[in-house]
């Protein structure tokens, strides 16, 4: 049977959210906080959502009228947990690349009060030639827009200000996101006006988000759609465990019944602890661990953990290198330890490719802060994160041996083409992909090569995997 809303019964709710992203993160975390806080705390929102990019899931989600199914597994508390639940908070879905007009108009729904997006750690970013009436290539170009229509349309009318919380991985990036907006504010002569709203009248959060989500469930579908009686194409796998870190006042505790739907939310006025310690431990490693695992010929998380090279070089990159790059905190090797079982979870399939978008601006994010921390310590680089890195220039060779689609910034693609490229046509050169990668400013916003030994040791471990394979590293004799 279909799924919709002919075929279900399910709620109509007010929209109180926009959201920018209709991919499994979203849908899986903050869709479905809405939903239990939809469920078990009368909130009572729903929620519009823009396709980002040109290309998404938009039509798919539009198809099954926002409907989809998720499942939630894992083990709380010495229990298994295997949760199922059709998520119906989202009521109504927009390309914006295809009606542009409709995108806009959005922002005058009198009943909107928050904004959600999560766009990878690329999308925070500013595009030149992005103009305020047409649409734009960027999502912080889309946002000012929006937020624009919206003072004109309700004559700058503070009460219609919004709650803005962005979920992509970078630090700080609420305050991000706003210094983007104001720029092109700027750029577009908005007037003086409009910013005193923005800066009025809206609310920045910065966040961190934390919830593996594996995604479609493609090996158990067929199962799966059998079980729920629907032919889902939307459903979507995550894990029990979740936290939401919101930087900023606490008055937002008031606005969203987070506490009181029982979900795991933190509200600080210091996230940097939790942020540095989930990005750089649960996302540096989920980062480091796809060039190898899949060089490696495996394909999930868990099957790395399983591998007992692969597993130990995980575990070695976190506890030798990563660890010791960030300040000393109580309960960081239990967090740790903590990870390596999310990894674990054997009720979820989490593949190494799903993880493997925009790669090089997350290993810039995620990876790099620790490369840089503990060659700062320590004087030296940290071998597991090089050979990590090393791997992932490997990985976007077209004549790697492993079947590998880079979905990545078209410019760090025709990066790494080009200097692949030019190996091919001379094997001396391998040095001269390295140079050129490192060297590559706008994505490390730095030289690379200008950190003493760097380039030498990725050229080392990329010559060895490009001569020998991946398995020649992952042994004690080479990396210890």
């Amino acid at each position: 049977m279909e799924l919709n809303r002919t075929t279900t019964n399910v709620n109509e709710r007010p929209i109180k959210v926009l959201q920018f992203g209709e991919g499994n993160f979203l849908r899986a975390f903050i869709n479905w906080m809405i939903h239990e806080m939809n469920e078990k705390a009368d909130f009572n929102a729903g929620v519009a959502v823009v396709q980002p990019i040109a290309q998404g899931l938009g039509e798919m989600l539009k198809a099954q009228d926002g409907l989809y199914h998720l499942l939630l597994n894992g083990i709380e508390k010495g229990k298994l947990i295997n949760k199922r639940m059709l998520v119906d908070c989202i009521q109504e879905v927009n390309n914006p690349y295809e009606d542009y007009q409709a995108f806009i108009h959005l922002s005058e729904i009198e009943t909107l009060e928050f904004v959600f997006s999560n766009t990878t750690e690329a999308g925070i970013s500013y595009k030149e030639g992005d103009l305020l009436n047409q649409v734009q290539d960027s999502f912080p170009g889309k946002l000012t827009a929006f937020l624009h229509h919206r003072f004109v349309h309700f004559n700058g009318d503070k009460d219609k200000g919004l709650v803005i919380l962005p979920c992509e991985l970078i630090d700080k990036n609420g305050e991000k996101l706003k210094e983007i907006i104001l720029q092109y504010a700027k750029d577009w002569n908005l007037a003086d006006t409009f910013t005193d709203w923005l800066n009025e009248a809206c609310t920045f959060y910065n966040t961190l988000v934390d919830r593996i989500v594996p995604g479609y469930p493609k090996d158990r579908i067929a199962e799966i759609q059998k079980s729920i009686g629907f032919e889902d194409k939307l459903v979507v796998e995550g894990e029990q465990f979740h936290l939401f870190v919101l930087e900023g006042d606490q008055k937002i505790k008031e606005q969203l019944p987070f506490e009181k739907a029982g979900l795991n939310i933190v509200v600080t006025d210091n996230q940097a602890p939790y942020r540095e310690r989930k990005v750089r431990i649960l996302n540096g490693a989920h980062t480091l661990m796809v060039p190898v695992g899949l060089l490696a010929g495996i394909e999930t998380v868990r099957e790395n953990l399983e591998n007992e090279q692969v597993c130990q070089f995980i575990d070695k990159a976190i506890s030798e290198e990563i660890i010791p790059s960030l300040p000393p905190a109580e309960g960081i090797l239990e967090f740790k330890d903590d990870v390596l079982d999310r990894f674990r979870n054997p009720f979820i399939k989490h593949y190494l490719k799903s993880i493997s978008l925009n790669s090089f601006p997350k290993f810039k994010t995620r990876v790099l802060p620790s490369l840089l921390g503990y060659y700062d310590q320590k004087g030296r680089v940290p071998k597991h994160l090089v050979m990590a890195l090393a791997a992932l220039i490997k990985l976007y060779d077209p004549n790697n041996t492993v079947a590998f689609e880079p979905q990545d910034n078209a410019d760090v693609k025709e990066l790494l083409s080009k200097a692949w490229e030019e190996y091919a046509s001379n094997y001396s050169n391998l040095d001269k992909v390295v140079k050129k990668v490192l060297s590559y400013s706008k994505l490390w916003e730095q030289d690379l090569n200008a950190i003493a030994q760097l380039h030498e040791g990725v050229t080392h471990y990329l010559r060895v995997i490009d001569n020998e394979g991946i398995q020649a590293i992952l042994t004690e004799e080479l990396y210890a």
